[in-house]
């Protein structure tokens, strides 16, 4: 099939007690270069361009191997919805590797899905096979593929076909547990033209409740001959590389913690050169909030702004003292100007030493809100 790799995966268990930097290697996705194995997974409605690049900006670009954009209506992108178009959008002088995610289920569309996408500028193919979703599921899409293999083995090969760049799949173990069928689909995918694959160690049935099972993505990685991926609640820097001296994978995906801690790849590269983690101070998270409120409004309407600032409030804010209070005050903003006012005071008063008095007033305003 198009697209098939010239050489094999190798997948080897990474058990030495040797130095990590011995063991932290990157790999080749077709013709792509993954120069370290710590990739963004693509999560819907976060990872857009503004939150790449707020991600790049905080770990440094040189920290994280891959980007993949939230998942693309297959649907709406081929029959031309402006909307789906804009999620395409990315900064090509810090934006590589990108991978663009699709969703759907017809292997035509796919495949023309697929070369609209190039056109704009991706360097890889992402078929979604893992969403659990109902309204996705309900398309013959995400996790629905789990059921039906001989599908994604023409969905996959349709994309194969049609463009130069490789194809991946991102999966999870099964449908549920009397369908656990992570290996199954994983080497149909693989023959069909599939250069790599992630998956998410739950079943459909699980959505994301339960322990993860990384065993499966060491089955998988053991079944095929192309990178394998492994995600599933990587919350801390160092669980990321715990997690990937032990996989027989080539590499792990974080997601919700990056939305906590955008910071997290730039504090595995610590790990790994043998420093201590860097942790972000309030002058610091501010920064980062701005950056991501100025990059907001130049891809977004401003009517979008506000919800998308309050998403990362939401995550950034916990385990920061104050952090409750200010997001019970953010979700009580409805402009833009004055939620950015409220997140810059709660900041500056945290880096001044000053809490008390900003949470008597975020206290008082609530007050007054709530009358």
């Amino acid at each position: 099939m198009a697209n098939q790799p010239d050489l094999p995966w190798i997948p080897v268990r990474r058990t030495a007690p040797a130095h990590p930097a011995d063991w932290v290697t990157g790999f080749d996705v077709g013709a792509v270069r993954v120069a370290t194995p710590f990739l963004l997974a693509p999560m819907s409605g976060v990872t857009d361009t503004a939150f790449r690049c707020t991600v790049l900006e905080a770990s440094g670009a040189e920290s994280v191997g891959l980007l993949t954009t939230e998942f693309i209506s297959i649907e709406l992108l081929t029959r031309g919805h402006l909307r789906t178009h804009m999620r395409l959008a990315f900064d090509p002088s810090v934006e590589r590797p990108l991978s663009v995610q699709l969703f759907g289920a017809d292997p035509q569309r796919m495949a023309e899905a697929a070369r609209i996408a190039v056109d704009a500028g991706a360097q890889l193919i992402d078929i979604n096979c893992g969403c659990p979703a109902p309204k996705v599921v309900r398309r013959g899409g995400g996790a629905e593929l789990m059921r039906t293999p001989l599908d994604v083995a023409r969905i996959v090969a349709a994309a194969a076909e049609a463009v130069p760049v490789p194809v991946t799949l991102k999966m999870r173990s099964g449908w549920d547990e009397t369908l656990r069928n992570a290996v199954e689909v994983a080497q149909v995918a693989v023959d069909a033209g599939a250069q790599m694959l992630a998956v998410h160690g739950r079943t459909r049935a699980q959505l994301y409740s339960g322990a993860p099972d990384w065993q499966v993505v060491d089955a998988v990685a053991e079944s095929v001959p192309v990178p394998v991926i492994g995600s599933g609640d990587l919350v801390t820097a160092e669980q990321c590389l715990a997690r990937m001296k032990r996989t027989r994978g080539a590499g792990v995906m974080i997601g919700r913690a990056a939305i906590m801690n955008p910071w997290i790849f730039g504090q595995i590269a610590d790990l790994v050169a043998g420093r201590r983690p860097r942790v972000p101070g309030a002058a610091e998270r501010l920064a980062l909030v701005r950056a991501f409120d100025e990059r907001l409004c130049a891809y977004l309407p401003p009517k979008a702004v506000p919800g998308r600032l309050k998403q990362l409030l939401a995550r950034l804010s916990k385990g920061v003292e104050g952090g409750g209070l200010l997001r019970k005050l953010a979700m009580h903003a409805r402009e833009r100007g004055a939620l950015m006012a409220e997140v810059s005071a709660f900041f500056e008063a945290a880096e001044a030493g000053t809490l008390t008095s900003w949470e008597a007033h975020a206290r008082r305003a609530l007050a007054e809100q709530t009358r």
